[in-house]
């Protein structure tokens, strides 16, 4: 299976942004997409965003959507999330998950998943 880091995670002022990364090793051939979901304490964990390697399709969950970018960089075999205007509701651990499309990553089917990185937004 594929190797998932994430890193970019830390405290931020309400407004602010961030940059979240996950670096993808190991079977990576097999990961068709990338995506994030976030888990705050107390709650489920929540799909935000994926992306294919082959077409760059792009899928939001509606609570983030135009807030947050999600991205690629093919050579590095990396993808990123890109946070800006953070909310104190954004606070959570944010995992990178791979799977066969940006559609099952949305439906929940992770085929791996990252150690988290926590984000923290303070009012």
């Amino acid at each position: 299976q594929v190797q998932l880091v994430e890193s970019g995670g830390g405290l931020v002022q309400a407004g602010g942004s961030l940059r979240l990364s996950c670096a993808a090793s190991g079977r990576t051939f097999s990961s068709k997409a990338m995506g994030w979901f976030r888990q705050a304490p107390g709650k489920e964990r929540e799909f935000v965003a994926a992306i294919s390697w082959s077409g760059g399709n792009t899928v939001y969950t509606d609570s983030v959507k135009g807030r947050f970018t999600i991205s690629r960089d093919d050579a590095k075999n990396t993808v990123y999330l890109q946070i800006d205007t953070l909310k104190p509701e954004d606070t959570a651990v944010y995992y990178c998950a791979a799977s066969t499309s940006s559609y099952a990553l949305q439906r929940g089917v992770v085929n791996s998943w990252g150690q988290g990185t926590q984000v923290t937004v303070s009012s």
